[in-house]
């Protein structure tokens, strides 16, 4: 048996620059959070692919439409044997934080320390066929990730920021997101300047140069977004939303400032502290 941890990400910057082949292509800046889900694989005799999730609504997911599921067996096709799959979900869905892609990318990591499988770039070869971040999801960390998301090129990891993230109650559809960005896109592309300033380790730079260029789309089909946005905008300037929502985020130098702001924090919507973190490899 073999339990691994799924770690949760930011985008600290998502320029839309292009699409090629039916999809958007993207720069983005990306961080792992110490947010994270659980998974845990057992080997059966059978061959067979069983799942299950608890937490956050995930119960309700068929195994046509988790990602999971269909990383499990691509991953049994290509290295051969039949697992029980379990996931204990603590990333909220629909929010921007890379839930889905990093239980994709926790069932690889489980299934390869199970089997000791240490080929790597095999085994993002099957993440990158689930999906656009999930190769990204793997090993996380601090990564420029361009393309349609599969292209990872790890950054230094700078110091730790330090988060405070709202959460709608509602998600932000990602596919209508990216549609309607077509239509109504965002000026501002911070990809290239949040780089050096993350390889400077400079936070006043990283907190000045946040972007994303789904934001202006996911107010327009959320507008609990534009709230969570202002109502964080009145602990810092540097707010950001994440993904293609409907998370947002507030980033601070520090865990005192962080929780100094917290105690000020009068806005509606759930909020939640975090950190980014490096996480543990697995392969």
């Amino acid at each position: 048996m073999a339990k691994v941890r799924a770690y949760a990400k930011i985008n600290l910057s998502l320029d839309i620059t292009g699409a090629s082949g039916g999809y958007h292509m993207i720069d983005s800046i990306v961080c792992s959070v110490n947010i994270f889900d659980e998974v845990t694989v057992q080997p059966r005799p059978d061959g067979k692919i069983n799942i299950e999730m608890r937490g956050m609504g995930s119960e309700q997911i068929p195994p046509e439409n988790n990602n999971a599921f269909k990383a499990a067996s691509a991953f049994a096709a290509a290295y051969g044997g039949g697992y029980d799959i379990f996931i204990s979900k603590n990333i909220p869905m629909g929010a921007g934080l890379g839930g889905s892609s990093a239980d994709v990318a926790g069932v690889l990591n489980a299934l390869s320390v199970e089997c000791g499988i240490a080929d790597y770039e095999g085994v993002k070869r099957i993440a990158d066929s689930v999906g656009s971040d999930c190769g990204y999801m793997l090993r996380g960390g601090c990564a420029r990730i361009t393309g349609r998301g599969e292209r990872v090129s790890p950054l230094p990891e700078p110091p730790a920021l330090y988060l405070i993230i709202a959460f709608p109650e509602e998600g932000v559809p990602t596919g209508k997101c990216y549609s309607l960005a077509d239509v109504c896109p965002a000026e501002k592309k911070t990809s290239a300047t949040l780089k050096r300033a993350i390889c400077a380790g400079q936070f006043e730079k990283i907190a000045g140069s946040l972007s994303n260029g789904l934001y202006p789309a996911a107010c327009i089909l959320n507008g609990e977004v534009r709230e969570a946005f202002s109502s964080l905008s009145a602990l810092t300037p540097a707010v950001n939303m994440t993904g293609s929502g409907s998370a947002v985020y507030a980033l601070f130098p520090d865990k005192i400032s962080r929780d100094e702001a917290l105690l000020k924090y009068n806005g509606k919507h759930r909020v939640v502290a975090a950190q980014t973190i490096i996480p543990e490899r697995y392969i």
